[in-house]
C-alpha cells in the first residue's frame, strides 16, 4: 500500500517511484531465458544410450537426461522433416499451413516463434537443416555445389524471424555449403561440428553482450547417406560399414551436444538457458534406431512419431526427472513464449500444442488437450491418429486396408485403439472393447480434422479460399 500511496506524491517521489520500477523491468529483462532448440535429422526414439541402444554411445545425450528432464513420451507433429519443423516453429499442425510432406513449404503469413521472441529484444539465429522453405532452396548453385539458402529466397530464415543464419535448404553431411545470411560458403568437416560451430560463434556474442539470444540448431545428421568421420567410425570398429556409419553420425551430434553444454558452462549462462533437444521424426533405420516400437518413419504408428526428448533449464528445472507424459513438437511454441514472457501481437489460431511450464515445475498431471496425427489432410481416407492419454485411436491406418497388412508388418483395422501405456507397441486392438471410447475420440479426430481444413483454406489469416 505504501507504494501505492507514493504515485499520489508529486515531485521527486514519484520520480524515484518511476526509476524504481524501470529498474525492476531491467533485472526482469536481463534474467529472460536464452532459449536452444536443437533437433537431429531421423534419429528414433531407441538412439541413444540411456534409451538402452545396444550398441550407441551417446555420453553426453545421456548426461544431459541425467541431469534435466527426460521426456520419455515425446512425440513429432508428424513423421517426416518438414512437417514437424514447421510445427517447432508455430505451434501449429503443419498441414493448417500446408506444409504436408518433405520439401513443403511453410506459409509466408505463420507467426514463428523467431518472430515473436526477436520483437521481444531476443537476438536470434538458425543454424543447420532448414528444410521450410519449399522448392526455393539451392541445390547447386553457380558459385558453390551445395544446398546453401539465397538471400532472395521468400522463405528464408531471415525472412521468417532469424537475425543471422548460416543454413541448409535440405539434409547436409561432411564438408557441407551453406547459406551464410543468404551468400554460399564451403565448410570443411562434419556437417554437425560445422552447425554447431556457428551456433556458438552467434551464442558467445550474445552472452558477451548480454543479451538474451534464440539458437535454433538443427543437425543434418543421420539423415542418409551416413558418413561419419573417420574417428567417430571407429567407436563401431567391427560392426558392418554401414552401422558405423549411422552411429557414427549420431555420435558426432552427440559430441556437439557436450560442446554446446560445456560452452554454456563457459560463458556462465547455463544456468538461465532453456535447451531442448529432439529429433523431427522417428527412426530410419530398423527397429534398433525405434526401441523396437512398430513402424518406422513414414508412419504414425509410435516407432514413426516418438522421439527422445530431453530438456535443461537449471534455474527452473532444479531437479532431474523423467516424465511419461506425452508431450510434442507442437508444444515448443507456447512453451517458449511462456518461458520467455514473449508476447504475440496478434497470435494466429488456434494452436495445437500446450504450454508446459507447469511440467517444467512437477505441476502437471494431465496434457489437458489430446495430440492429433494426420498423414495427409487433404487425402480422403488418409491415416489419422489421435493420442489421448493413454489411449491412441487410429482411423485407416491403411487405405482399405480390412485383412491387409500394414507396412511395419501388423494387422491393421479401418478403427484401432490401443493403450499405448499398457501397450507402447500397438499389439492389442482393443476398439472392439472400447466403442464409446471410440466414437467419442473419433468425433474428437473428425472436429479437429474439420478445423485443419478451414486453416489450410486460408481462415486463421482472414483470407478467401487460397488452395
Amino acid at each position: 500500500m505504501r507504494g501505492v500511496r507514493l504515485c499520489s506524491v508529486v515531485g521527486w517521489h514519484s520520480i524515484a517511484l518511476i526509476l524504481v520500477l524501470l529498474s525492476a523491468a531491467v533485472v526482469h529483462a536481463a534474467e529472460r531465458p536464452n532459449v536452444i532448440l536443437v533437433m537431429a535429422d531421423d534419429q528414433g526414439w531407441g538412439d541413444t544410450g540411456y534409451n538402452g541402444h545396444p550398441q550407441l554411445k551417446t555420453p553426453n545425450l545421456d548426461a544431459m537426461a541425467a541431469a534435466g528432464l527426460r521426456l520419455n513420451r515425446f512425440y513429432t507433429a508428424h513423421f517426416n522433416c518438414s512437417p514437424t519443423r514447421a510445427s517447432v516453429m508455430t505451434g501449429r499442425h503443419p498441414h493448417r499451413m500446408g506444409t504436408f510432406s518433405p520439401g513443403r513449404p511453410i506459409r509466408a503469413e505463420e507467426l514463428t516463434v523467431a518472430k515473436v521472441l526477436q520483437e521481444a529484444g531476443y537476438a536470434t539465429g538458425h543454424f543447420g537443416k532448414w528444410h521450410l522453405n519449399g522448392k526455393n532452396g539451392d541445390r547447386n548453385t553457380k558459385v558453390l555445389p551445395g544446398r546453401a539458402i539465397l538471400a532472395e529466397d521468400p522463405l528464408s530464415p531471415g525472412k521468417l524471424g532469424f537475425d543471422e543464419w548460416v543454413s541448409a535448404d535440405n539434409f547436409f553431411d561432411l564438408d557441407p555449403v551453406l547459406g551464410r545470411n543468404g551468400v554460399p560458403e564451403k565448410f570443411e568437416g562434419d556437417g554437425s561440428d560445422v552447425a554447431m560451430g556457428e551456433a556458438l560463434k552467434f551464442i558467445r556474442r550474445q552472452a558477451a553482450e548480454k543479451r538474451p539470444f534464440l539458437a535454433v540448431v538443427w543437425f543434418g545428421n543421420p539423415h542418409v547417406p551416413h558418413e561419419a568421420l573417420p574417428a567417430d567410425r571407429r567407436l563401431y570398429d567391427g560392426l558392418p560399414d554401414s552401422e558405423q556409419n549411422y552411429y557414427g553420425e549420431i555420435s558426432g551430434i552427440d559430441r556437439n551436444v557436450g560442446r554446446l553444454r560445456s560452452a554454456l558452462r563457459e560463458l556462465q549462462v547455463a544456468e538461465n538457458t532453456l535447451v531442448w533437444y529432439c529429433s523431427d521424426n522417428g527412426g530410419a533405420a530398423g527397429p534398433r534406431s525405434t526401441g523396437n516400437l512398430r513402424g518406422s518413419k513414414g508412419t504414425l504408428w509410435e516407432g514413426g512419431l516418438r522421439v527422445p526428448g530431453l530438456v535443461e533449464w537449471p534455474a527452473r528445472i532444479r531437479q532431474p526427472a523423467v516424465s511419461d507424459l506425452p508431450c510434442s513438437t507442437l508444444d515448443i511454441y507456447s512453451t517458449v513464449l511462456a518461458a520467455t514472457g514473449a508476447e504475440a501481437r496478434k497470435q494466429i489460431e488456434p494452436l495445437d500444442g500446450v504450454n508446459l511450464l507447469p511440467l517444467f515445475d512437477g505441476q502437471m498431471s494431465a496434457r489437458g488437450k489430446a495430440i492429433p496425427f494426420v498423414a495427409m489432410i487433404n487425402t480422403p481416407g488418409s491415416h489419422a491418429a489421435l493420442l489421448d492419454w493413454p489411449w491412441k485411436l487410429h482411423e485407416n491406418p491403411r487405405s482399405g486396408a480390412g485383412k491387409k497388412k500394414s507396412g511395419d508388418g501388423g494387422p491393421v483395422e479401418p478403427l484401432m485403439l490401443f493403450d499405448v501405456q499398457a501397450d507402447p507397441r500397438e499389439t492389442k486392438n482393443l476398439a472392439s472393447e472400447q466403442t464409446e471410447r471410440v466414437q467419442r475420440m473419433t468425433a474428437e479426430l473428425t472436429a479437429w480434422k474439420r478445423s485443419v481444413l478451414h486453416s489450410l483454406d486460408g481462415g486463421d489469416y482472414g483470407l478467401e479460399s487460397v488452395q
